[in-house]
């Protein structure tokens, strides 16, 4: 049996939104789903499910880290936060995977003080799902923001443990390598991507060398490579961008009445195109690297996502991917 350990507490809508996802995810992947937090509210959102032959234990947590708060500091003086206390959790082996909607940095150094780092890892990183023209549907992007400053060394590494992702849990063999980067042509992008990318085109990755943000949708590759900065400015420009693009399109049809006969007949492929684009489908970004699995919610998930945040967690557990990144660095 597969358990994960949900932050009960963490995200702009818990417990609620948590708690019916936990309940969402249970009913529909078989699993355990324990829940951290503080109990009274955790017991009074229950309360409003049909939660018969699931398995929910609570795991007492009096304290929350919140969103505001600096992450190493709230770590250190919160130790009994729904943060602190489910990574301790899956630290004693009660628990495979942890998953937190709450303060990504919070989320970071809890991971890093209570599990620790895979031996030879000198980075973990946050890989994401993004949408592009792949036979799956998406690329692997990381780092999606746990480190801002890197050294060519850590993009290496990022490399290896994207391509891991990528085989094991996406089902790519010789998942292509990408270096983000202001041009294809290696004389291009600054000292850290030139640095970079001798270091990957040495490696026995399949590193196709630099692609432009301009071509991460394209499925050029099936994992990007970047540094945390740049990798989270080029997510959240591309969700504005898709949100505005959306956002124009009913504008356009609304005022044009013959317009909207047309939107009623695409009714079908657009749903389908905003499912693509939803960010709740992808549930959480996977804090690689670390010593166990961390799966990394948006603050402002709502029950689905959050359920499919359990999701990528357990597809994790399941073609464990700790153990893969700990073989590629060791072995």
């Amino acid at each position: 049996m597969i358990i994960i350990t949900l932050d009960a507490m963490g995200g702009d809508h818990a417990p609620e939104s948590t708690v019916h996802g936990a309940v969402w995810a249970a009913r529909d992947f078989g699993i355990t789903v324990q829940l951290v937090g503080q109990s009274n509210l955790i017991e009074a959102e229950l309360a409003k499910h049909d939660t018969r032959g699931l398995q929910l234990p609570l795991v007492p947590a009096s304290q929350v880290i919140e969103m505001g708060e600096h992450p190493s500091a709230a770590v250190k003086t919160k130790k009994d936060s729904s943060m602190v206390v489910g990574v301790g959790v899956v630290k004693a082996g009660n628990s495979q995977a942890f998953v937190t909607m709450g303060n990504s940095g919070g989320a970071l150094a809890a991971a890093l003080f209570g599990l620790g780092r895979i031996k030879g890892i000198k980075r973990p990183a946050l890989g994401t799902l993004f949408p592009a023209d792949t036979k799956s549907g998406y690329i692997f992007l990381l780092d999606a923001g746990a480190n801002t400053d890197v050294r060519p060394e850590y993009l290496l590494q990022f490399a290896l443990m994207g391509h891991h992702y990528a085989e094991r849990v996406m089902k790519i063999d010789s998942p292509r390598i990408g270096l983000l980067s202001t041009g294809e042509e290696e004389e291009k992008g600054n000292a850290l991507i030139q640095e970079a990318t001798p270091l990957l085109k040495q490696s026995q990755l399949n590193f196709i060398g630099n692609v432009e943000g301009k071509d991460v949708p394209t499925g050029l590759a099936d994992v990007i490579v970047t540094d945390g900065f740049t990798g989270n400015v080029y997510l959240k420009g591309a969700e504005g961008v898709a949100s505005m693009m959306m956002t124009f399109l009913k504008r356009e049809v609304k005022a044009r009445p013959l317009a909207v006969i047309g939107m009623l007949l695409a009714k079908g492929a657009l749903d389908v195109l905003k499912a693509r684009m939803d960010y709740r489908e992808f549930g959480g970004g996977v804090l690689l690297g670390v010593n166990g699995v961390v799966i990394i919610g948006h603050g402002r998930s709502d029950a689905y996502a959050v359920r499919n945040a359990i999701r990528v967690a357990k597809e994790s557990v399941e073609n464990n991917v700790v153990g893969a990144i700990e073989a590629g660095v060791n072995g």
